[in-house]
C-alpha cells in the first residue's frame, strides 16, 4: 500500500476528485475530521497533507503529525476511524507529505464538535452537509435504515386491493384472514407484517405494502414503475417500436385455478416478448423448434432484481428498461446495497436492500431461495441459451444487467 513517487506525481497532476483531497496539516482538526468523513461516507479515498489547494506540495509543519491525526479520527469523528497513514519524506527537498487513507465506512460516519454532530458527503471534488434526503439514503445504504417499512402519509386501508392481500396471506402463506369488512382485524394483521405501519396520525401504508398490494402505487410513490422502450438499431434512437410506462402493483392477483389480473412482473415479461423475435429451427434436421431471443424465467429474474432491489428513495426514478436489435437492458436506481459488487453477485452474495419485497416476492416463487438468482438463473441461463455471459455493471446511482441476444 505503500505510495510511489510516480503514484504520487500522478495524483498532484490530475488534483482533487472524489477519492482525493488536498489539505495543509495546520487545518483545524475538524476540518480534517469533515473531510475524511465525507470520503468514509462515499467510497473512500485519501487526505495528502502537506500540498495546498492547487496540489503544490508545501511541506508538514506539525510535530508529531501522526498522533494528531490519529486524535483527529478518535475525538472528532462518530463512530470513530482508523486510517491507514504513511509520511513520504522528501518528495521535495526538505519538504516531507503525509498520506491519510479511509476505506468506505460500513456504517455512517459524523463529525462530533461542540456536542454537535454533522454528517457529511462527498460530492465531486467538494465535501458538504448532506441533506435529509442524503442522509436518508446514506444510512439505507449502509443497512442502517429501511425504506419499504416506512409508512406514506395520507394512505389507509383503503389503498390496498384486498383480493391480492387474501389471496396472499390465505393461498399463499396459509393463515386465516380476517372478514373482509373487518377493518380493524385487517389493519392489525397489516402493521404486523410490516404492509402498514402505525404514526402519528394513525395507521398508515408502508412503502413495501404500495408496491406490493396497493391498487394504484403511483398515485403515492412516483417511482413505482418500469419505463420500457423498443429501439429498432442498435442506439437509443426517437423511432421506437414500442414505447410502454409499466405501472401497477408487483404482485399478480392469482387464484387456485390461475392467474386472475398481471402484476408488473407479468407486465413486463410481456413487453419483452411482443418487443423481441422467436427464432425457429430444425431440430436434428426434422423437428421445428422455436426458440425466444431472451429465456422467459431469465428476463422474470432480471426484472424481479431489478424491482425489490432498487433504491426507493430516488423518487425521480423509474426502473428503464430498453431493448435493441442485439441487446436487452435493465437499469435500476441506486448504488448496490453495502457490500455488494457486480463480482460478488456473480458468486451468490446474499444481501437485500428491501427486506419486505424480498420476503413476499419470494414467498410468491419469483425468487430463489438461496439468493442465487443471478448466478443459478441469470449467468447459467443465458449461457445454457446462447453462450453469452450477461453484463453486471454498476455505475454512479444505477445499476445495469445487460442480456446479449
Amino acid at each position: 500500500m505503500v505510495m510511489s513517487r510516480e503514484e504520487l506525481f500522478a495524483i498532484l497532476q490530475n488534483g482533487e476528485n472524489s477519492g482525493v483531497e488536498f489539505k495543509l496539516d495546520r487545518v483545524e482538526p475538524r476540518d480534517l475530521a469533515k473531510e475524511l468523513v465525507a470520503l468514509a461516507n462515499f467510497d473512500g479515498g485519501m487526505v495528502l497533507l502537506g500540498v495546498d489547494d492547487r496540489g503544490q506540495i508545501q511541506g508538514l509543519t506539525r510535530e508529531r503529525v501522526e498522533e494528531w491525526v490519529m486524535s483527529v479520527c478518535r475525538d472528532k469523528i462518530r463512530p470513530e476511524l482508523i486510517p491507514y497513514f504513511e509520511v513520504l519524506k522528501g518528495v521535495e527537498p526538505g519538504k516531507d507529505i503525509a498520506v491519510v487513507r479511509v476505506s468506505r465506512g460500513w456504517t455512517a460516519h459524523h463529525v462530533w464538535h461542540n456536542h454537535h454532530r454533522t454528517y457529511y458527503i462527498r460530492v465531486g471534488s467538494q465535501s458538504r452537509e448532506a441533506s435529509p434526503e442524503e442522509l436518508e439514503r446514506l444510512f439505507q445504504q449502509r443497512g442502517g435504515f429501511r425504506v419499504e417499512i416506512r409508512p406514506v402519509q395520507g394512505t389507509d386501508l383503503q389503498d390496498l386491493d384486498l383480493r391480492r392481500l387474501r389471496d396472499y396471506f390465505g393461498r399463499i402463506r396459509g393463515q386465516e384472514t380476517p372478514d373482509i369488512n373487518d377493518a380493524r382485524a385487517w389493519t392489525t394483521l397489516l402493521v404486523n407484517t410490516e404492509i402498514m405501519a402505525e404514526t402519528d396520525l394513525g395507521p398508515a401504508v408502508t412503502v413495501g405494502g404500495l408496491l406490493l398490494f396497493s391498487k394504484s402505487p403511483r398515485r403515492f410513490l412516483p417511482q413505482a414503475g418500469i419505463d420500457a422502450v423498443a429501439f429498432p438499431g442498435l442506439e437509443r434512437d426517437l423511432a421506437t417500436i414500442e414505447r410502454a410506462s409499466l405501472r401497477g402493483p408487483m404482485l399478480p392477483l392469482t387464484s387456485e385455478v390461475g392467474l386472475v389480473e398481471n402484476g408488473l412482473v407479468e407486465e413486463t415479461v410481456h413487453f419483452v416478448r411482443r418487443n423481441t423475435p422467436v427464432e425457429a429451427y430444425l431440430e436434428d434436421g426434422i423437428r421445428r423448434v422455436e426458440r425466444p431471443a431472451y429465456p422467459v424465467e431469465v428476463v422474470r429474474e432480471v426484472v424481479v432484481n431489478a424491482l425489490v432491489h432498487r433504491d426507493y428513495l430516488l423518487s425521480s426514478s423509474d426502473i428503464e428498461l430498453a431493448i435493441y436489435q442485439d441487446r436487452l437492458e435493465i437499469i435500476s436506481p441506486g448504488r448496490l446495497p453495502n457490500g455488494v459488487t457486480p463480482e460478488r453477485m456473480r458468486y451468490g452474495i446474499r444481501a437485500s436492500r428491501n427486506q419486505l419485497l424480498v420476503d413476499v416476492m419470494r414467498d410468491n416463487g419469483y425468487l430463489e431461495r438461496l439468493g442465487m438468482g443471478i448466478s443459478r438463473k441469470v449467468i447459467k441461463g443465458m449461457r445454457e441459451h446462447n453462450g453469452t455471459e450477461p453484463d453486471l455493471v454498476e455505475m454512479e446511482e444505477r445499476f445495469l444487467v445487460r442480456l446479449w441476444k
